[in-house]
């Protein structure tokens, strides 16, 4: 038996401890101690320079894994676990990917609050996906209005679009429906009038907010940025995939199993 090849068929084979048990005439149990015995090579050369890609994705509640990982070599550069995912622990990663000696030339992320302006002059992108969660999370899948309609029609077309034809298409959607988004209501009883499409205008301000930051590839086409981070959501939905065929792990053959995955 051994350790090693026990170890591939179980995490990148797919095999349960079940399924080794009867392939090796062992009781799982004896499998399970021969994993726990395997020790999880990490990749330990990386490219001087790197676009870093970071996300976090969660097992439960309050157990996640914060991944950075370069666009251009596919390596994963860091991982820490995080009970809670916050603008400092990806200000310390981000820290001590640049301890290594590898150069952040650019940073791709969520639109998380507050991490834009964090790392100095590094160039960030906002992935234009999670660019288009947020405003169908507002709009909802069937918009009921034009407004909202043609709103989200545009925002669907935010990766095929340039950033100059993406900000004059939205701003004419602006000058369209201005009236419309400043309307407000004044409730039946006494109070201050509000906004009648509250949604909308979210929805609107967020891509004017983040415009600055949604097409930062483009400005700095030499660097080869990606303008998504679905290569590492890949990573992510590869990762979970492979760990709904151990389900019931312990935290830490957990944690484990998720070192293996991405030698980080």
């Amino acid at each position: 038996m051994n350790p090693v090849e026990i170890w591939r068929s179980y995490a990148e084979g797919k095999q349960t401890y079940a399924q080794l048990a009867r392939h090796y005439c062992c009781s799982a149990k004896t499998i399970q101690r021969c994993i726990d015995r395997v020790r999880i090579d990490t990749e330990k050369t990386f490219n001087s320079v790197a676009n870093v890609l970071m996300d976090t994705t969660y097992f439960g509640q309050s157990f996640g894994v914060m991944v950075f990982r370069d666009s251009l070599s596919g390596k994963i550069l860091y991982r820490q676990y995080v009970k809670y995912e916050t603008n400092a622990l990806y200000f310390s990663g981000i820290a001590e990917i640049r301890r290594r000696g590898i150069h952040i030339q650019s940073i791709i992320c969520d639109g998380r609050k507050g991490l834009f302006g964090l790392f100095g002059d590094i160039p960030m992108q906002m992935c234009q996906f999670h660019q288009v969660r947020t405003v169908v999370r507002y709009l909802t899948r069937k918009p009921q209005t034009d407004a909202a309609g043609e709103l989200k029609s545009l925002t669907l077309k935010i990766t095929k679009l340039s950033k100059s034809e993406f900000t004059e298409k939205l701003e004419a959607w602006h000058l369209k429906w201005r009236d419309h988004l400043d309307q407000r209501s004044i409730p039946s009883t006494a109070g201050k009038s509000f906004y009648t499409h509250k949604r909308l205008r979210s929805a609107y301000l967020s891509l004017k907010r983040n415009l600055p930051v949604l097409f930062t590839f483009e400005d700095y086409g030499e660097l080869m940025i990606p303008n998504t981070t679905n290569a590492l959501e890949g990573c992510f939905s590869d990762l979970k995939n492979k760990l709904r065929n151990h389900n019931g792990l312990y935290k830490q053959r957990k944690m484990k199993f998720i070192d293996g995955f991405f030698k980080a």
